[in-house]
């Protein structure tokens, strides 16, 4: 277990890139002064890092610490100085994998972006013994890929519990409005695992299996959302979405994770709706069409993003039904007032960090999903700081 004071509270590695420096802007908007948490701007350049720390508005004396994923000392030395490292350096299975092993080499907290499935089963089942042994919470996924999913099951369940006086073995999450960019590190890490699987065929294996996340455990067949289908209880077409392989492996994994509340029968899945009639059919087949445009050419790239204008006319809107085995359903949903993928993303990972350093600070050592480690205070923090709204519906 980890014995050394640590200098900084939250290290922001990646703090010159696109998401990172709108992470960096809002910890330097929202929590400078007396009792703030102790923060430090990290990446590859000082004179680039002194720019973002000009650029946001940090106070001159925010410090600064050069670290490059491609020199793992200089990394060992950034994780030694941090109570908490939050990265944005992606795609992870290209520049994660020695930042993850030195935090949690030396017991020091993790959080990041990834959305990349592949990458997350290998760490989690490199990393998970080590990590209990020393002291390190890492929390994977603590942006839009995967946390307001990942919350809005668990949000639902609490609903079904108290309508139907138990958990609900069956829940679909929808997308009713998804306004945004696809964000760029997301689009590079789907690219990246394509060219991996492309040179390992058998990783396919691991994209293709519900419960890649959740090892010595398999649960029931599970949707696979690769079609347009017509929903009768929702009354309207449903398209492929394109983060629901992720999504809903880090469900499932949060179930684990928290000893199975939702049951080992568990059954969850996400898609698109696009509406009833011709019209919701045709939106259905075009939403399919243009999924491959997200990681495609025209595909933005990391450090690409959209406008600050563009940013705070984003928003999102996902549906949760949760269904009793006797077909009663009660629905929840989870919003959110900006671009999901950038400036809701910043705020949503920044506030994760601060509710696991204030709010649930005897969060045990492990590998988790930032949901199940941290329940109804997450919910709660990014309700009154992020933007974010939890609702029953009727």
């Amino acid at each position: 277990m980890r014995s050394v004071i640590s200098k900084f509270d939250i290290v922001v590695y990646g703090a010159t890139g696109y998401t990172g420096q709108l992470v960096a802007e809002y910890l330097a908007a929202n929590y400078v002064g007396d009792g703030a948490p102790t923060w430090a701007l990290a990446g590859r350049s000082r004179d680039r890092l002194a720019s973002v720390r000009e650029a946001i508005g940090a106070p001159a004396d925010t410090p600064l610490i050069v670290a490059d994923a491609a020199d793992p000392a200089s990394l060992r030395a950034m994780v030694a100085q941090a109570k908490l490292v939050v990265t944005t350096v992606g795609p992870y299975q290209l520049y994660g994998s020695d930042l993850l092993a030195a935090c949690v080499a030396d017991g020091t907290d993790y959080m990041d972006l990834c959305g990349e499935p592949i990458w997350l089963k290998q760490m989690i089942e490199r990393h998970e013994a080590d990590a209990k042994a020393s002291g390190a919470r890492i929390m994977f996924s603590c942006g839009f890929d995967s946390m307001p999913f990942e919350l809005g099951a668990f949000f639902v369940q609490e609903e079904a519990r108290r309508v139907f006086g138990a958990p609900a073995p069956r829940v679909k999450g929808r997308v009713r409005d998804l306004s945004w960019k696809f964000s760029g590190g997301t689009s590079a890490s789907a690219r990246v695992t394509f060219e991996a699987v492309a040179q390992d065929l058998s990783l396919v294996s691991i994209l293709k299996d519900p419960f890649a996340l959740t090892p010595g455990f398999e649960g029931p067949k599970q949707p696979r959302g690769n079609k347009p289908v017509f929903e009768e209880d929702l009354q309207s077409w449903s398209a492929p979405f394109a983060m629901a392989t992720l999504n809903t492996r880090n469900v499932h994994r949060s179930n684990m994770l928290m000893g199975f509340p939702y049951g080992p029968d568990f059954v969850y899945d996400e898609m698109v709706l696009t509406g009833p009639g011709d019209v919701g059919q045709a939106n259905a087949r075009l939403v399919m069409a243009t999924n491959s445009e997200k990681t495609g050419p025209k595909a933005l790239r990391p450090g690409e993003g959209p406008s600050k204008e563009e940013r705070e006319n984003g928003r999102y809107d996902l549906l949760y039904v949760a269904i009793a085995p006797d077909g009663r359903q009660v629905r929840a949903a989870v919003k959110g007032d900006l671009d999901p993928g950038y400036a809701s993303t910043a705020k949503m990972i920044s506030e994760c960090a601060i509710c696991l350093l204030r709010d649930t600070p005897d969060v045990p050592a492990g590998l988790w999903t930032p949901g199940a480690a941290m329940q109804h205070k997450l919910i709660k923090r990014l309700i009154d700081h992020a933007g974010l709204r939890f609702e029953v519906e009727g």
